[in-house]
């Protein structure tokens, strides 16, 4: 690493972060190249672009971005890829002099790349077990024996989320610990990174994602859905299960033209709002924005700089 420091833009969807960071590096422009790493799991995929509304090519103003159309909908999108994958980035960007701005709201994704998070061991043998088992009961029966031996990750993890569910249980019988003991601390950021946090007052984040969501259907999201089934979509652990992607799916699987997802899909991304407010609001390193604010580059910019 050189001595620029990376700055992360951090918060719940639809707050304008992608917007926030080509406006840092308009404002630096002659000063110091800016190159984007991507925080989106979703955005990791290639054709996976309406529903995660990700920034066309012609929108990037130049800006190199990076981990963005990385996997096939086929392909699992894991926590520890991304972490590996995106350091590596993140270093080779700033030991070109330029500034690394890590971009996104997906919370493991963020704090195990700026916390370091160290992976526990993954075993096939228990992890087919336990997959075979989710099979068997189903996920919230599943959810139920997590929360007898894990209560604090049953908490933390959607009753409908089998796919974390037997990650927890995996790691709670490999290790002998509960879930959270190898759960990210929240510690000095790697690499120094300063932390802004961007948000809107409530009322005013639905109505963006009221919009954000019509636009997307409009934009023929359900036509994308289509597109990505013939490349696998079905088949994808990860990919299958993105707001908008999930709702579309079952919408089409019960008979409909995909329309009847968009306040599914409204009603879902707003749940998962409230999820990363409740995540990101527990880091205290974090300096929090308002989205409606005009003087958000400046305020960003001061925040890096005095970093120390």
């Amino acid at each position: 690493m050189t001595d620029v420091r990376p700055l992360a833009l951090v918060g719940p969807t639809g707050t304008g972060k992608s917007e926030l960071a080509l406006r840092v590096a308009d404002r630096l422009a002659g000063e110091l190249p800016v190159e984007v790493v991507n925080a989106d799991a979703m955005q990791l995929y290639r054709g996976m672009d309406i529903g995660t509304a990700k920034l066309p090519v012609s929108e990037r103003r130049g800006v190199p971005h990076h981990q963005l159309d990385v996997l096939d909908v086929t392909e699992t999108a894991t926590v520890a890829r991304y972490q590996q994958a995106a350091a590596a980035d993140i270093e080779a960007i700033a030991a070109r002099g330029a500034l690394p701005v890590i971009v996104g709201g997906s919370m493991l994704y963020i704090q195990s790349l700026l916390d370091q998070w160290s992976f526990p061991a993954t075993d096939p043998g228990v992890r087919t077990r336990w997959e075979q088992r989710l099979a068997e009961i189903g996920v919230a029966a599943l959810h139920a024996e997590l929360g007898r031996v894990d209560p604090a990750a049953a908490a933390s993890i959607l009753p409908t989320d089998g796919r974390r569910i037997v990650r927890a249980l995996e790691v709670v019988e490999l290790t002998g610990r509960p879930f959270a003991a190898s759960a990210p601390r929240i510690g000095t950021p790697r690499w120094n990174t300063a932390i802004i946090g961007l948000d809107w007052d409530t009322a005013a984040l639905d109505d963006r994602l009221a919009r954000r969501t019509e636009q997307m259907f409009e934009a023929g999201l359900v036509d994308e859905v289509h597109a990505l089934l013939d490349q696998g979509l079905r088949e994808g652990v990860t990919a299958a299960r993105a707001l908008g992607y999930a709702q579309v799916l079952a919408d089409l699987d019960t008979g409909g033209d995909g329309s009847g997802a968009r306040e599914p899909t409204f009603v879902g991304t707003r749940r998962y709002v409230r999820r990363q407010r409740s995540w990101f609001r527990r880091d205290h390193r974090i300096t929090w924005l308002d989205g409606a604010s005009p003087d958000n580059v400046e305020t960003t910019l001061r925040a890096w700089r005095e970093v120390s």
